[in-house]
């Protein structure tokens, strides 16, 4: 268990995929640039190769993490983690806004 005040550091915002990418020499990879509502997009690495296909995601809107620690993935840095679900029994699905939010709105 967290408190809600461990809850309320998380920075989440949604974020539009500008441009995705796999990683070379990985099974798992997509390097992605996000915008998250800043100056420049941010890279954010995820491992959602096997349930996606690059050209799907881009100029789509999903929440996203954003205040994580960079973390240095084979060679690459994340900033940032894509948020998604998944069942025990191998479903997988994206988390979407059921509007048009824009890029860089908060989760709240």
């Amino acid at each position: 268990m967290i408190s809600f005040d461990d809850f309320k550091k998380l920075n989440i915002k949604i974020g539009t995929i500008v441009s995705a990418e796999r990683v070379p020499d990985t099974d798992k990879l997509i390097r992605l640039m996000v915008d998250v509502g800043e100056e420049e997009s941010r890279q954010i690495l995820s491992g959602i190769a096997e349930y996606t296909d690059c050209d799907s995601l881009v100029g789509k809107k999903f929440p996203f993490v954003i205040n994580l620690e960079p973390r240095v993935i084979r060679g690459l840095e994340s900033n940032g983690m894509i948020l998604a679900v998944s069942s025990d029994d191998g479903l997988f699905s994206f988390l979407e806004p059921s509007s048009d939010i824009p890029a860089g709105s908060s989760i709240q």
